[in-house]
């Protein structure tokens, strides 16, 4: 296992981009957020980093389970610093943004999904 945390909240608009289609991704932060991006956020607990993502790698977010098809170059980085990037479920071969993990999975990431408690691991 490369990374795993645990869901502790979640800001006011943090899950208003997943149900848009045209953006459909989360931000992931430590629990330490900068207070301007929390209503954008969903936090977890800080854990460290055991290497790096690659394109590959699986993402579990509690249930669900998506292939990493791209990551950015700043993702690498913040996700090892700050626990943030932005986890991206419209799949692709090339990040649409340097701080985004692209995913895709069998099944869409809901908001009834995003709980305290639920884990986020990389594998």
């Amino acid at each position: 296992m490369k990374y795993h945390t645990i869901i502790t909240g979640w800001g006011n608009a943090a899950l208003n981009f997943l149900e848009d289609p045209e953006a459909n991704f989360i931000i992931i932060f430590n629990e330490d957020v900068p207070p301007d991006l929390a209503d954008v956020s969903v936090l977890h607990t800080r854990e460290q980093l055991l290497a790096t993502p690659e394109a590959g790698d699986t993402v579990l977010i509690g249930e669900k389970v998506f292939d990493i098809t791209a990551i950015g170059e700043e993702a690498k980085s913040t996700l090892k610093n700050l626990g943030h990037c932005t986890l991206c479920f419209k799949g692709g071969s090339v990040p649409e943004r340097p701080g985004y993990i692209m995913l895709e999975g069998e099944e869409p990431l809901l908001k009834s999904d995003i709980q305290i408690e639920v884990p986020i691991e990389i594998h």
